[in-house]
């Protein structure tokens, strides 16, 4: 009985808002408003209007002229001497790229941290562009 009484003597003590509507037994999620808005019910920014929703036969023509339009795409590419191999590696040495450029943004802030100085002090002094 005794933790009872000094956790009841502790909680009387909340000065808060919450802890008096504690008191009062009343929780309430929302503040009070004049607004009717602020009470009403969750309403998604991503629903669909009547008008907007297409039959399943629609989307599925849809999907097969987007195929056909990105085919025409890839073909003429191709044409132009392009291989999937060759974007393949030009993609990973792109990601290889921006890992290393991360690093060197990271050292270049600590660097910069120890130093006491800007960042884009560092990138005159060690003959950067800014734009890289």
């Amino acid at each position: 009985m005794d933790t009872e009484q000094s956790e009841e003597t502790h909680c009387s003590h909340v000065s808060t808002p919450e802890g008096n509507d504690l008191k009062r037994g009343a929780l309430k999620r929302t503040p009070s408003s004049q607004f009717k808005r602020v009470h009403s019910n969750f309403k998604s920014p991503l629903q669909v209007t009547e008008s907007a929703k297409v039959s399943p036969a629609e989307e599925v023509a849809e999907l097969q002229r987007r195929r056909e339009q990105l085919d025409t795409e890839i073909a003429q590419l191709e044409a132009d001497g392009c291989r999937v191999e060759e974007l393949e590696h030009h993609i990973d040495m792109l990601h290889e790229y921006n890992d290393i450029k991360d690093i060197g943004q990271s050292l270049l802030g600590r660097i910069a941290t120890v130093r006491g100085a800007t960042t884009r002090d560092l990138y005159s002094h060690f003959g950067l562009e800014l734009d890289d």
